[in-house]
């Protein structure tokens, strides 16, 4: 019976930010704030690309299953954040501890993988403008969705297996406010190399293909623009790459230094890295829909004409 709930634990316990305590109560205010933003915003722009024709372009395509990860990434950390922050409610079942590592894992190599795909949306619609509609068909574009959630799932189910070999004799305090793959895998009094070197060299390997494949194709694209003879459509064709660009430095930076600060940074407080993680999840969800909103025509006008016609009624 203790080797089995040792394997099978009920559950964890988050301690939430360590040393900060005191602090929960308030700072589960911006976090809910950001959180309903992410929320309206993104389903804004669901709602938007859905019900307008102009919009059913590849890229809006691409962009509204950008905002659909978004909401899952948000949405399996931030309320469990604010429960546990406001009401104390801290326990979190093994099972759903699982679910939350791996819908956290795989809406991060998803969004790193759909970025890939707006990167080459925006590289054949600069450099192959005639062949745009032949390139990127409707069926192409299906492969490209499927094939990305694929490759997702088959990176990042293995994760689930590797925690479930592990024993949690020593403890089921979590030192954090959501479940991670090494971070629940430390809590195992057994040896946890191999999820050391698979949750960390694998995805982060496949993430690191993804930006080298997009800097190339912006290098492409940046070739092409200064080619042009008009400096009009060199503006034109810069300005329309420009929300995405904010959206790869928005997601990838604070990612990498996350990364980074984790394995190298041990001087930093673990509540600086904890909360920088938490903002990591929060905040760019919050900030796609408002990013592509301000740098894309298409979206703010049919989002102004959507408020105008509702002031109207």
């Amino acid at each position: 019976m203790y080797n089995l709930s040792c394997y099978n634990p009920s559950s964890f316990v988050f301690v939430g930010i360590p040393g900060l305590e005191k602090f929960h109560m308030w700072i589960g205010i911006p976090f809910c704030v950001i959180y309903v933003v992410a929320v309206v915003g993104n389903c804004i722009l669901l709602y938007l690309i859905a019900v307008e024709h102009s919009l059913h372009e590849p890229m809006f395509f691409f962009l509204s299953m950008l905002a659909t990860t978004y909401l899952i990434l948000s949405t399996v950390t931030v309320p469990k954040l604010l429960s546990n922050f406001w009401i104390g409610s801290q326990e979190i079942t093994f099972s759903g501890c699982l679910t939350q590592m791996f819908f956290l894992h795989f809406s991060f190599v998803v969004d790193s993988a759909i970025l890939l795909a707006v990167a080459f949306d925006r590289y054949v619609a600069i450099c192959f403008p005639l062949r745009y509609s032949a390139i990127l068909t409707p069926q192409v574009i299906i492969k490209l969705m499927v094939s990305i959630v694929v490759r997702s799932f088959s990176i990042i189910l293995p994760d689930v297996f590797l925690l479930k070999r592990l024993p949690f004799c020593r403890t089921h305090i979590i030192p954090h406010t959501y479940c991670e793959h090494i971070g629940v895998a430390q809590l195992s009094s057994a040896d946890i190399s191999i999820n050391i070197w698979y949750g960390f060299a694998v995805p982060l390997m496949t993430v690191i293909s993804d930006v080298i494949f997009i800097a190339v194709s912006y290098a492409f694209i940046l070739c092409a623009v200064f080619q042009l003879s008009s400096q009009g459509a060199r503006q034109k064709a810069l300005s329309t790459c420009g929300s995405h660009v904010c959206v790869i430095l928005m997601f990838y930076t604070p990612a990498f230094f996350s990364i980074l600060a984790h394995r190298f940074g041990h001087s930093v407080p673990q509540n600086v890295l904890i909360l920088f993680a938490n903002l990591y999840v929060a905040i760019p969800p919050a900030l796609n829909p408002i990013v592509y909103g301000m740098k894309t025509k298409q979206t703010q006008d049919k989002f102004i004409l959507l408020f105008s016609l509702k002031k109207s009624q």
